[in-house]
């Protein structure tokens, strides 16, 4: 069982930040890819950013530049700091891990990210 909580969402104002944490706990041997994804009304869930293990980051071009995800591999942790914030960032955000040796992939419940302009 893996469980994945996630923290941070909120309401803010166009050109604000919000800082989005998740924490997997569980049964964990080994986290491959770390990222968020958000979904809006209508819109199919579509991928924000993720970091790969020993490959890098990932980012959707509408977020280059003004996010940056990390990860704390320790703690099972992944962060994303989402700066100057647009309206049409709003949407639910959600965690999602894969594991290294079986590819499955967990999600969060998702947390709510509003922008208002």
């Amino acid at each position: 069982q893996v469980q994945l909580v996630e923290s941070g969402g909120g309401l803010v104002q166009a050109g604000g930040s919000l800082r989005l944490s998740c924490a997997a706990s569980g049964s964990i041997s080994s986290i491959n890819v770390m990222g968020w994804y958000r979904q809006t009304p209508g819109k199919q869930r579509e991928l924000v950013a993720n970091i790969i293990s020993g490959s890098g980051t990932n980012y959707a071009d509408s977020v280059e530049g003004r996010f940056t995800i990390s990860r704390d591999n320790a703690k099972n942790i992944v962060t994303l700091q989402m700066n100057s914030l647009k309206p049409e960032d709003t949407g639910v955000y959600y965690c999602n891990i894969r594991m290294l040796f079986t590819g499955v992939n967990y999600w969060g419940q998702g947390t709510q990210v509003m922008v208002s302009s």
